[in-house]
């Protein structure tokens, strides 16, 4: 036990993932007469821990291209949803008590899996269906395994010589090749 060291330092130390499927329902100005497109865009969220949970509020735009007026004009109907999800925690080794930060990562962005026109006729209604993983980072403890100070670490060195292959390195012009070559013109301005 005296070789071993506990080294505090940050890690991840916990961990939630949850998908969520909701029904929103949403009533356009006009009676539509048929669907022709659903999409969601502008996804924001923040999170705050508490406990063993995250909890992650967002929001995020549907917008539904639809026909009116018996099929005569088509418009866009946009509006923002708001969302509230609980993500449970799973540690790995326990809450550590310390300072914790939270990340969230959106393994789906909310999407559309289906729009229908309700049975009233005047509304829309939109399946919705996201996922979230939710990661804690924490300051942890790592245990290594520690060597006596005259421990040394095999090397294997080969011998390498930087001299010239008659061991002197006497007259050798080493600048060749690196762009001090003498050219024509300058051997004949030395000479002068």
């Amino acid at each position: 036990m005296k070789n071993l060291r506990q080294i505090v330092t940050k890690a991840v130390v916990a961990k939630g993932k949850k998908r969520s499927e909701s029904t929103e329902v949403l009533r356009p100005p006009n009676k539509p007469s048929g669907i022709l497109g659903c999409w969601i865009i502008n996804h924001t969220h923040q999170s705050k821990k508490y406990g063993k949970y995250v909890e992650v509020s967002g929001k995020f735009d549907i917008n539904v291209w639809y026909s009116h007026h018996d099929h005569s004009k088509t418009s866009v109907y946009t509006e923002t949803i708001s969302y509230r999800d609980r993500v449970r925690l799973h540690y790995r080794d326990g809450a550590t008590g310390g300072h914790e930060e939270v990340y969230i990562k959106v393994i789906q962005q909310p999407n559309c899996t289906e729009a229908v026109i309700t049975k009233c006729g005047e509304k829309f209604s939109v399946s919705v269906e996201r996922e979230l993983l939710a990661e804690v980072v924490g300051e942890t403890k790592v245990c290594v395994q520690v060597h006596p100070d005259d421990f040394e670490e095999e090397w294997r060195f080969d011998d390498e010589s930087s001299s010239s292959s008659d061991g002197h390195g006497e007259g050798k012009d080493y600048t060749k090749g690196f762009g001090h070559e003498k050219s024509e013109s300058d051997k004949d301005s030395s000479s002068l």
